[in-house]
């Protein structure tokens, strides 16, 4: 069950999903479920890891545009600049 949850937070890059299943992972019996964990908890931490990557880029074009907008603003003038 908590595999196939796994699986379902994976394919949907789900991030809230992904942090619950791990704070809750099981005690996995057969050899198969703790291999198959260990791969999709690899997969888990690439699609983290590109979502970190993504947002951080994404977030250094914002400053990048901010800044840009901030340059090109005309200077407003003072109520009491009596040079009008």
């Amino acid at each position: 069950m908590w595999l196939n949850k796994l699986k379902i937070a994976i394919i949907e890059k789900n991030i809230d999903n992904l942090d619950k299943l791990m704070d809750e992972i099981p005690q996995l019996e057969s050899t198969q479920e703790i291999q198959e964990a260990i791969y999709l908890l690899k997969q888990a931490t690439e699609i983290v890891s590109s979502l970190r990557n993504e947002t951080a880029h994404s977030m250094k074009q914002i400053q990048k545009n901010l800044k840009f907008l901030r340059s090109t603003e005309s200077a407003i003038p003072n109520k009491l600049d009596i040079k009008l």
